[in-house]
Protein backbone atom coordinates (compact mmCIF):
# COMPACT_ATOMS: atom_id res chain seq x y z
CA UNK A 1 0.00 0.00 0.00
CA UNK A 2 1.18 3.57 -0.62
CA UNK A 3 2.57 5.75 1.70
CA UNK A 4 -0.73 7.95 1.17
CA UNK A 5 -3.19 5.44 1.45
CA UNK A 6 -1.41 3.90 4.31
CA UNK A 7 -1.91 7.70 5.94
CA UNK A 8 -5.36 7.13 5.23
CA UNK A 9 -5.82 3.86 6.47
CA UNK A 10 -4.53 5.22 9.74
CA UNK A 11 -6.56 7.89 10.21
CA UNK A 12 -9.64 5.89 10.76
CA UNK A 13 -10.46 5.83 14.47
CA UNK A 14 -13.89 5.74 16.23
CA UNK A 15 -15.18 9.28 16.25
CA UNK A 16 -14.04 9.30 12.41
CA UNK A 17 -14.40 6.51 10.14
CA UNK A 18 -12.55 7.03 6.87
CA UNK A 19 -15.38 5.93 4.98
CA UNK A 20 -16.61 7.27 1.20
CA UNK A 21 -20.71 6.71 1.44
CA UNK A 22 -22.80 7.55 -1.61
CA UNK A 23 -26.52 6.51 -2.73
CA UNK A 24 -27.91 6.08 -6.07
CA UNK A 25 -31.43 6.58 -6.50
CA UNK A 26 -33.11 4.81 -9.45
CA UNK A 27 -36.37 5.51 -11.22
CA UNK A 28 -38.56 2.21 -10.77
CA UNK A 29 -36.99 -1.03 -9.66
CA UNK A 30 -33.22 -2.97 -10.03
CA UNK A 31 -32.79 -6.16 -10.84
CA UNK A 32 -30.64 -7.76 -8.04
CA UNK A 33 -29.35 -10.56 -10.24
CA UNK A 34 -28.21 -8.48 -13.10
CA UNK A 35 -26.65 -6.07 -10.60
CA UNK A 36 -24.82 -8.84 -9.15
CA UNK A 37 -23.55 -10.15 -12.71
CA UNK A 38 -22.75 -6.29 -13.47
CA UNK A 39 -20.66 -5.92 -10.55
CA UNK A 40 -18.77 -8.66 -11.10
CA UNK A 41 -18.07 -8.21 -14.61
CA UNK A 42 -16.96 -4.44 -13.74
CA UNK A 43 -16.45 -3.69 -10.48
CA UNK A 44 -14.45 -6.87 -9.61
CA UNK A 45 -11.83 -6.94 -12.35
CA UNK A 46 -9.92 -3.89 -10.43
CA UNK A 47 -8.49 -5.88 -8.06
CA UNK A 48 -8.59 -4.30 -4.88
CA UNK A 49 -11.92 -4.90 -4.38
CA UNK A 50 -11.59 -8.74 -3.73
CA UNK A 51 -8.14 -7.68 -1.51
CA UNK A 52 -8.03 -7.11 1.97
CA UNK A 53 -5.93 -4.72 4.27
CA UNK A 54 -2.90 -6.97 6.18
CA UNK A 55 -0.63 -4.46 8.60
CA UNK A 56 2.76 -5.33 9.51
CA UNK A 57 4.45 -2.74 12.18
CA UNK A 58 4.12 0.83 10.61
CA UNK A 59 3.58 -0.78 7.25
CA UNK A 60 0.45 -1.87 5.46
CA UNK A 61 -0.54 -4.13 2.42
CA UNK A 62 -3.10 -5.73 -0.21
CA UNK A 63 -3.50 -9.35 -0.20
CA UNK A 64 -6.07 -11.39 -1.69
CA UNK A 65 -9.07 -12.49 0.30
CA UNK A 66 -8.67 -16.24 0.09
CA UNK A 67 -12.78 -16.03 1.16
CA UNK A 68 -14.10 -13.56 -0.87
CA UNK A 69 -17.86 -13.87 -1.77
CA UNK A 70 -19.42 -11.06 -3.21
CA UNK A 71 -22.76 -11.89 -1.33
CA UNK A 72 -20.86 -10.63 1.74
CA UNK A 73 -20.36 -7.21 0.22
CA UNK A 74 -23.56 -6.61 -1.50
CA UNK A 75 -26.71 -6.93 0.13
CA UNK A 76 -30.94 -6.47 -0.01
CA UNK A 77 -32.64 -4.81 2.70
CA UNK A 78 -36.10 -3.08 2.89
CA UNK A 79 -37.00 -0.47 4.58
CA UNK A 80 -40.14 -0.17 6.86
CA UNK A 81 -43.00 1.42 6.43
CA UNK A 82 -43.56 4.15 4.78
CA UNK A 83 -40.34 3.72 3.17
CA UNK A 84 -40.34 7.36 2.74
CA UNK A 85 -36.54 9.66 3.22
CA UNK A 86 -37.04 9.49 6.75
CA UNK A 87 -36.73 5.81 6.80
CA UNK A 88 -33.78 5.71 4.56
CA UNK A 89 -32.03 8.96 6.61
CA UNK A 90 -32.46 6.32 9.66
CA UNK A 91 -30.89 3.63 7.51
CA UNK A 92 -28.23 5.66 6.45
CA UNK A 93 -26.98 7.09 9.85
CA UNK A 94 -26.88 3.88 11.07
CA UNK A 95 -24.65 2.81 8.55
CA UNK A 96 -22.08 5.71 8.76
CA UNK A 97 -21.29 4.62 12.51
CA UNK A 98 -20.47 1.10 11.85
CA UNK A 99 -16.56 0.77 11.35
CA UNK A 100 -15.48 -1.67 8.26
CA UNK A 101 -14.47 -5.41 8.94
CA UNK A 102 -11.01 -5.65 7.94
CA UNK A 103 -11.26 -9.62 8.06
CA UNK A 104 -12.36 -8.78 4.25
CA UNK A 105 -12.07 -6.12 1.49
CA UNK A 106 -13.18 -2.68 2.69
CA UNK A 107 -16.40 -2.06 0.94
CA UNK A 108 -20.43 -2.89 1.27
CA UNK A 109 -23.36 -2.08 -0.92
CA UNK A 110 -27.10 -2.24 -0.13
CA UNK A 111 -29.96 -2.26 -2.13
CA UNK A 112 -33.18 -1.04 -1.15
CA UNK A 113 -35.88 -2.29 -3.03
CA UNK A 114 -38.24 -0.35 -1.59
CA UNK A 115 -37.79 3.33 -1.37
CA UNK A 116 -40.44 5.48 -3.25
CA UNK A 117 -41.75 2.85 -5.44
CA UNK A 118 -38.19 2.70 -6.72
CA UNK A 119 -34.97 1.07 -5.34
CA UNK A 120 -31.58 2.72 -4.04
CA UNK A 121 -28.14 1.65 -4.15
CA UNK A 122 -25.84 2.62 -1.09
CA UNK A 123 -22.52 2.47 -1.30
CA UNK A 124 -19.70 2.30 1.48
CA UNK A 125 -15.81 2.13 0.23
CA UNK A 126 -13.11 3.09 2.53
CA UNK A 127 -10.85 6.05 1.69
CA UNK A 128 -7.52 4.18 1.49
CA UNK A 129 -8.68 2.38 -1.49
CA UNK A 130 -9.14 5.52 -3.51
CA UNK A 131 -10.29 9.26 -3.41
CA UNK A 132 -13.22 10.56 -4.40
CA UNK A 133 -12.74 11.48 -8.12
CA UNK A 134 -11.49 7.81 -8.44
CA UNK A 135 -14.31 6.24 -7.08
CA UNK A 136 -16.60 8.15 -9.22
CA UNK A 137 -14.73 6.73 -11.96
CA UNK A 138 -15.53 3.41 -10.98
CA UNK A 139 -18.80 3.66 -10.25
CA UNK A 140 -19.56 4.95 -13.67
CA UNK A 141 -17.67 2.08 -14.62
CA UNK A 142 -20.79 0.20 -13.67
CA UNK A 143 -23.24 2.29 -15.58
CA UNK A 144 -23.87 2.76 -19.10
CA UNK A 145 -25.51 5.35 -20.90
CA UNK A 146 -28.31 3.40 -22.88
CA UNK A 147 -30.96 1.17 -20.85
CA UNK A 148 -29.96 -1.60 -22.73
CA UNK A 149 -26.34 -1.37 -21.49
CA UNK A 150 -23.09 -3.10 -23.12
CA UNK A 151 -21.81 -6.59 -22.67
CA UNK A 152 -19.19 -7.54 -20.65
CA UNK A 153 -16.47 -7.26 -24.11
CA UNK A 154 -17.45 -3.83 -24.68
CA UNK A 155 -16.67 -2.19 -21.36
CA UNK A 156 -13.85 -0.36 -21.77
CA UNK A 157 -11.40 0.09 -18.68
CA UNK A 158 -12.46 2.60 -16.87
CA UNK A 159 -10.11 6.49 -17.30
CA UNK A 160 -10.36 9.58 -15.32
CA UNK A 161 -12.67 12.08 -16.93
CA UNK A 162 -10.41 15.00 -16.58
CA UNK A 163 -11.31 16.79 -19.13
CA UNK A 164 -15.42 17.01 -18.77
CA UNK A 165 -15.22 19.09 -15.27
CA UNK A 166 -16.84 22.02 -15.56
CA UNK A 167 -14.32 24.71 -17.49
CA UNK A 168 -14.33 27.58 -15.14
CA UNK A 169 -13.46 25.14 -12.26
CA UNK A 170 -10.45 26.83 -10.87
CA UNK A 171 -9.24 24.32 -9.00
CA UNK A 172 -8.80 22.23 -12.12
CA UNK A 173 -7.84 25.38 -13.71
CA UNK A 174 -4.97 25.62 -11.81
CA UNK A 175 -3.56 22.58 -10.43
CA UNK A 176 -4.12 20.88 -13.36
CA UNK A 177 -0.20 21.93 -14.54
CA UNK A 178 0.71 21.57 -11.07
CA UNK A 179 -0.72 17.24 -11.24
CA UNK A 180 1.80 16.88 -14.62
CA UNK A 181 4.86 17.72 -12.55
CA UNK A 182 3.65 16.46 -9.34
CA UNK A 183 5.01 13.25 -9.79
CA UNK A 184 8.97 13.80 -9.75
CA UNK A 185 8.45 16.87 -7.44
CA UNK A 186 6.45 15.27 -4.77
CA UNK A 187 9.29 12.14 -4.97
CA UNK A 188 12.09 15.09 -4.16
CA UNK A 189 9.88 16.43 -1.45
CA UNK A 190 9.21 13.49 0.36
CA UNK A 191 12.77 12.47 0.38
CA UNK A 192 13.51 15.65 2.33
CA UNK A 193 10.94 15.66 4.49
CA UNK A 194 11.81 11.78 5.22
CA UNK A 195 15.39 13.02 6.28
CA UNK A 196 14.65 15.92 8.40
CA UNK A 197 11.14 15.48 9.51
CA UNK A 198 12.02 18.49 12.12
CA UNK A 199 11.33 20.60 9.41
CA UNK A 200 8.14 20.91 10.45
CA UNK A 201 9.54 23.05 13.04
CA UNK A 202 11.87 24.99 10.99
CA UNK A 203 10.03 24.95 7.51
CA UNK A 204 12.30 28.29 6.37
CA UNK A 205 14.94 25.71 5.97
CA UNK A 206 13.15 23.62 2.95
CA UNK A 207 13.86 26.14 0.63
CA UNK A 208 17.86 25.60 0.97
CA UNK A 209 16.94 21.87 -0.21
CA UNK A 210 14.05 22.44 -3.28
CA UNK A 211 15.24 23.43 -6.54
CA UNK A 212 11.69 24.08 -8.02
CA UNK A 213 11.84 27.79 -6.72
CA UNK A 214 7.84 26.94 -6.31
CA UNK A 215 7.92 28.33 -2.52
CA UNK A 216 7.03 25.33 -1.03
CA UNK A 217 9.39 26.46 2.02
CA UNK A 218 7.76 29.33 2.44
CA UNK A 219 3.88 27.87 2.02
CA UNK A 220 4.92 25.10 4.80
CA UNK A 221 6.28 28.09 7.07
CA UNK A 222 2.50 29.60 6.13
CA UNK A 223 0.63 26.29 6.91
CA UNK A 224 2.31 25.47 10.26
CA UNK A 225 1.77 29.42 11.67
CA UNK A 226 -1.77 29.11 10.37
CA UNK A 227 -3.72 29.71 13.41
CA UNK A 228 -6.44 27.03 14.91
CA UNK A 229 -10.14 27.84 13.52
CA UNK A 230 -12.36 29.93 15.93
CA UNK A 231 -14.58 27.92 18.42
CA UNK A 232 -18.18 27.62 17.20
CA UNK A 233 -21.36 25.20 17.40
CA UNK A 234 -19.27 23.06 14.47
CA UNK A 235 -16.16 22.47 16.32
CA UNK A 236 -15.75 20.57 19.87
CA UNK A 237 -15.59 16.92 21.39
CA UNK A 238 -16.95 14.33 19.04
CA UNK A 239 -19.14 11.08 19.81
CA UNK A 240 -19.05 8.17 17.75
CA UNK A 241 -22.25 9.02 16.13
CA UNK A 242 -22.72 10.67 12.57
CA UNK A 243 -25.84 12.43 11.17
CA UNK A 244 -26.39 13.09 7.28
CA UNK A 245 -28.76 15.05 5.13
CA UNK A 246 -29.38 15.93 1.44
CA UNK A 247 -31.04 18.78 -0.37
CA UNK A 248 -33.18 18.55 -3.14
CA UNK A 249 -31.61 19.47 -6.32
CA UNK A 250 -30.65 22.70 -7.73
CA UNK A 251 -31.12 23.27 -11.30
CA UNK A 252 -27.44 23.91 -12.66
CA UNK A 253 -28.15 26.13 -15.78
CA UNK A 254 -29.27 28.62 -13.20
CA UNK A 255 -26.55 28.53 -10.85
CA UNK A 256 -24.42 28.82 -14.29
CA UNK A 257 -26.47 31.84 -14.96
CA UNK A 258 -26.37 33.62 -11.64
CA UNK A 259 -22.57 32.83 -12.17
CA UNK A 260 -22.07 34.76 -15.55
CA UNK A 261 -24.67 37.53 -14.20
CA UNK A 262 -22.27 38.59 -11.18
CA UNK A 263 -18.73 37.77 -12.95
CA UNK A 264 -17.99 34.58 -10.98
CA UNK A 265 -17.42 30.70 -10.96
CA UNK A 266 -20.06 28.07 -10.47
CA UNK A 267 -18.05 27.23 -7.64
CA UNK A 268 -17.60 30.92 -5.89
CA UNK A 269 -21.66 31.09 -6.14
CA UNK A 270 -22.67 27.35 -4.52
CA UNK A 271 -19.18 27.96 -2.16
CA UNK A 272 -21.19 31.45 -1.08
CA UNK A 273 -24.41 29.39 -0.61
CA UNK A 274 -22.41 27.21 1.65
CA UNK A 275 -21.15 30.23 3.96
CA UNK A 276 -24.84 31.42 4.06
CA UNK A 277 -26.12 27.99 5.45
CA UNK A 278 -23.95 27.67 7.86
CA UNK A 279 -24.06 31.66 8.86
CA UNK A 280 -27.94 30.79 8.95
CA UNK A 281 -27.28 27.83 11.34
CA UNK A 282 -25.38 29.77 13.92
CA UNK A 283 -27.53 32.76 13.77
CA UNK A 284 -30.72 30.57 14.39
CA UNK A 285 -28.36 29.19 17.48
CA UNK A 286 -27.88 32.41 19.11
CA UNK A 287 -24.31 32.41 18.05
CA UNK A 288 -22.60 35.62 17.16
CA UNK A 289 -20.98 35.93 13.73
CA UNK A 290 -20.22 39.46 13.17
CA UNK A 291 -16.71 39.49 11.73
CA UNK A 292 -16.42 35.40 11.80
CA UNK A 293 -14.32 33.48 9.54
CA UNK A 294 -13.90 29.53 9.36
CA UNK A 295 -12.09 27.35 7.08
CA UNK A 296 -13.00 24.64 5.09
CA UNK A 297 -9.77 21.85 4.09
CA UNK A 298 -10.67 21.14 -0.19
CA UNK A 299 -9.10 18.37 -1.51
CA UNK A 300 -7.88 19.74 -5.05
CA UNK A 301 -6.75 16.69 -7.41
CA UNK A 302 -3.26 15.76 -7.98
CA UNK A 303 -3.63 12.83 -9.88
CA UNK A 304 -0.87 12.81 -12.85
CA UNK A 305 -1.08 12.10 -16.21
CA UNK A 306 -0.15 8.18 -15.91
CA UNK A 307 -2.16 7.45 -13.27
CA UNK A 308 -5.48 9.19 -14.17
CA UNK A 309 -6.89 4.89 -14.32
CA UNK A 310 -5.30 3.98 -11.31
CA UNK A 311 -7.27 3.41 -7.72
CA UNK A 312 -5.35 4.74 -4.58
CA UNK A 313 -5.29 9.26 -3.21
CA UNK A 314 -3.78 11.18 -5.22
CA UNK A 315 -5.38 14.65 -3.37
CA UNK A 316 -3.91 17.72 -1.60
CA UNK A 317 -5.82 19.65 0.21
CA UNK A 318 -6.11 23.86 0.48
CA UNK A 319 -7.91 25.59 3.19
CA UNK A 320 -10.43 28.18 2.05
CA UNK A 321 -11.68 31.16 4.33
CA UNK A 322 -15.59 31.08 4.37
CA UNK A 323 -16.96 34.51 4.64
CA UNK A 324 -19.62 33.44 7.72
CA UNK A 325 -19.84 37.24 8.68
CA UNK A 326 -20.78 38.68 5.66
CA UNK A 327 -24.67 38.52 5.53
CA UNK A 328 -25.45 40.33 1.89
CA UNK A 329 -25.61 37.50 -0.41
CA UNK A 330 -23.90 39.56 -3.69
CA UNK A 331 -21.14 40.81 -1.10
CA UNK A 332 -20.56 37.45 0.12
CA UNK A 333 -20.10 35.72 -3.23
CA UNK A 334 -17.32 38.11 -4.30
CA UNK A 335 -15.74 37.74 -0.91
CA UNK A 336 -15.60 34.19 -1.60
CA UNK A 337 -14.08 34.64 -5.01
CA UNK A 338 -11.42 36.76 -3.32
CA UNK A 339 -10.08 34.43 -0.97
CA UNK A 340 -10.30 31.66 -4.35
CA UNK A 341 -7.87 34.42 -5.81
CA UNK A 342 -5.60 34.61 -3.14
CA UNK A 343 -5.31 30.72 -2.38
CA UNK A 344 -4.85 30.43 -6.00
CA UNK A 345 -0.99 30.67 -6.12
CA UNK A 346 0.02 28.87 -3.16
CA UNK A 347 0.97 25.45 -2.89
CA UNK A 348 -0.78 23.95 -0.39
CA UNK A 349 -2.41 21.16 -2.26
CA UNK A 350 1.57 19.56 -3.00
CA UNK A 351 2.55 20.38 0.63
CA UNK A 352 -0.18 18.28 2.58
CA UNK A 353 0.12 15.63 0.05
CA UNK A 354 3.37 15.51 0.31
CA UNK A 355 3.11 15.72 4.58
CA UNK A 356 0.75 12.92 3.92
CA UNK A 357 3.47 10.72 1.96
CA UNK A 358 5.86 11.05 4.90
CA UNK A 359 3.65 10.71 7.71
CA UNK A 360 1.88 7.85 6.12
CA UNK A 361 5.67 6.60 6.24
CA UNK A 362 6.32 6.84 10.08
CA UNK A 363 4.71 5.17 13.00
CA UNK A 364 1.20 5.71 13.81
CA UNK A 365 2.94 7.52 16.91
CA UNK A 366 3.62 10.36 15.03
CA UNK A 367 1.29 10.54 12.03
CA UNK A 368 -1.56 11.23 14.67
CA UNK A 369 -0.34 14.47 16.42
CA UNK A 370 0.01 15.56 12.87
CA UNK A 371 -3.51 14.66 11.78
CA UNK A 372 -4.51 16.27 15.29
CA UNK A 373 -2.33 19.23 14.46
CA UNK A 374 -3.99 20.24 10.96
CA UNK A 375 -7.56 18.96 11.59
CA UNK A 376 -7.31 22.26 14.53
CA UNK A 377 -7.09 24.67 11.24
CA UNK A 378 -10.24 23.76 9.49
CA UNK A 379 -13.79 23.05 11.03
CA UNK A 380 -14.98 21.07 7.78
CA UNK A 381 -14.35 19.15 4.72
CA UNK A 382 -15.83 20.88 1.35
CA UNK A 383 -15.92 18.87 -1.52
CA UNK A 384 -17.13 19.08 -5.22
CA UNK A 385 -17.08 16.41 -7.43
CA UNK A 386 -18.51 16.57 -11.00
CA UNK A 387 -20.85 13.79 -11.77
CA UNK A 388 -21.98 13.11 -15.21
CA UNK A 389 -23.96 15.76 -17.35
CA UNK A 390 -26.56 12.84 -18.97
CA UNK A 391 -28.60 10.46 -17.58
CA UNK A 392 -27.04 7.02 -16.83
CA UNK A 393 -28.18 3.74 -15.98
CA UNK A 394 -27.11 0.56 -13.97
CA UNK A 395 -28.42 -2.74 -14.25
CA UNK A 396 -30.67 -1.70 -17.37
CA UNK A 397 -32.56 0.99 -13.84
CA UNK A 398 -32.23 4.79 -14.92
CA UNK A 399 -30.54 6.37 -12.20
CA UNK A 400 -32.44 9.35 -11.27
CA UNK A 401 -30.14 10.75 -8.67
CA UNK A 402 -26.57 10.79 -7.17
CA UNK A 403 -25.30 12.07 -3.31
CA UNK A 404 -22.15 11.31 -1.30
CA UNK A 405 -20.99 11.93 2.19
CA UNK A 406 -17.09 12.92 2.41
CA UNK A 407 -15.48 11.60 6.00
CA UNK A 408 -13.62 14.08 8.21
CA UNK A 409 -10.04 13.59 10.07
CA UNK A 410 -8.93 14.46 13.51
CA UNK A 411 -11.07 16.73 14.99
CA UNK A 412 -13.30 17.83 12.11
CA UNK A 413 -16.98 16.89 12.81
CA UNK A 414 -18.50 18.45 9.47
CA UNK A 415 -18.30 17.66 6.07
CA UNK A 416 -19.99 18.84 3.57
CA UNK A 417 -20.36 17.36 -0.46
CA UNK A 418 -21.60 19.06 -3.81
CA UNK A 419 -22.36 16.83 -6.44
CA UNK A 420 -23.54 17.57 -9.85
CA UNK A 421 -25.93 15.38 -12.36
CA UNK A 422 -27.64 15.69 -15.35
CA UNK A 423 -27.66 19.62 -15.34
CA UNK A 424 -28.75 19.23 -11.40
CA UNK A 425 -26.72 20.11 -8.30
CA UNK A 426 -26.95 18.04 -5.25
CA UNK A 427 -25.55 19.01 -1.35
CA UNK A 428 -25.11 16.31 1.28
CA UNK A 429 -24.04 17.67 4.94
CA UNK A 430 -22.33 15.02 7.12
CA UNK A 431 -22.39 16.06 11.07
CA UNK A 432 -21.40 15.09 14.64
CA UNK A 433 -24.26 13.99 15.89
CA UNK A 434 -23.04 15.81 19.82
CA UNK A 435 -22.48 18.79 17.69
CA UNK A 436 -24.58 19.12 15.08
CA UNK A 437 -27.74 16.70 15.50
CA UNK A 438 -29.87 18.31 13.27
CA UNK A 439 -27.70 18.49 9.83
CA UNK A 440 -31.49 19.15 7.30
CA UNK A 441 -31.58 22.87 9.14
CA UNK A 442 -28.10 23.54 7.25
CA UNK A 443 -28.93 21.71 4.60
CA UNK A 444 -32.46 23.91 3.90
CA UNK A 445 -29.70 26.87 4.35
CA UNK A 446 -28.40 26.09 0.76
CA UNK A 447 -31.62 26.40 -1.26
CA UNK A 448 -32.63 29.75 0.97
CA UNK A 449 -29.04 30.96 0.11
CA UNK A 450 -29.48 30.45 -3.58
CA UNK A 451 -32.66 32.10 -3.83
CA UNK A 452 -31.50 35.47 -2.15
CA UNK A 453 -28.83 35.36 -4.33
CA UNK A 454 -31.09 34.70 -7.51
CA UNK A 455 -33.73 37.13 -6.31
CA UNK A 456 -30.45 39.69 -5.41
CA UNK A 457 -29.45 39.15 -8.88
CA UNK A 458 -32.31 39.68 -10.84
CA UNK A 459 -33.22 43.13 -8.32
CA UNK A 460 -29.70 44.54 -9.24
CA UNK A 461 -28.82 46.18 -12.77
CA UNK A 462 -27.30 43.74 -14.88
CA UNK A 463 -25.14 45.69 -17.48
CA UNK A 464 -22.78 46.34 -14.70
CA UNK A 465 -21.57 45.07 -11.18
CA UNK A 466 -24.45 44.35 -9.26
CA UNK A 467 -24.51 46.77 -6.00
CA UNK A 468 -24.27 44.81 -2.57
CA UNK A 469 -26.08 47.49 -0.72
CA UNK A 470 -28.82 48.66 -3.18
CA UNK A 471 -29.33 44.81 -3.35
CA UNK A 472 -29.51 44.02 0.47
CA UNK A 473 -32.31 46.98 0.61
CA UNK A 474 -34.29 45.19 -2.28
CA UNK A 475 -33.98 42.06 0.12
CA UNK A 476 -34.98 44.14 2.84
CA UNK A 477 -37.88 45.22 1.27
CA UNK A 478 -39.51 41.82 -0.09
CA UNK A 479 -38.43 40.31 3.51
CA UNK A 480 -40.95 42.83 4.79
CA UNK A 481 -43.88 42.31 2.51
CA UNK A 482 -43.30 38.98 3.07
CA UNK A 483 -43.98 39.28 6.91
CA UNK A 484 -40.42 37.61 7.49
CA UNK A 485 -39.69 41.08 9.43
Amino acid sequence: MSAVDTAWLRMDRPTNLMVITGIMFFEGDIDYDKLRRVMEQRLLKHARFKQRVVRNGTNAAWEADPDFDITNHLHRVALPAPADKGELETMVNELISIPMDFSKPLWQFYVVENYQGGSVLVARIHHCIADGIALIQVLLGLTDKEEQGTTAAEVKKPRFLADEREPDDPFMRLYKPVAKMYAGMLKSYAKVLGTSYGLMSNPGKLAEYTQTGLGLGQGLARLAAMPADPRTKFKGKLSTTKRIAWSESLPLPEVKHVGKALGCSINDVLLSCVAGALRSYLLERGQKVDGLTIRASVPVNLRPENKLDKLGNYFGLVFLPLPIGVANPIERVYEVKRRMEEIKGGYDAIITLGLLSVVGSLPNMIEQPAIEYFSTKSTAVMTNVPGPREPIYMAGAKVHDLQFWVPQSGEIGMGVSILSYNDRVNFGVMTDKKLVPDPARIIDGFAAEFEKLVLATLLSVLDCPPDPELAELHLGVLRMQAGEV
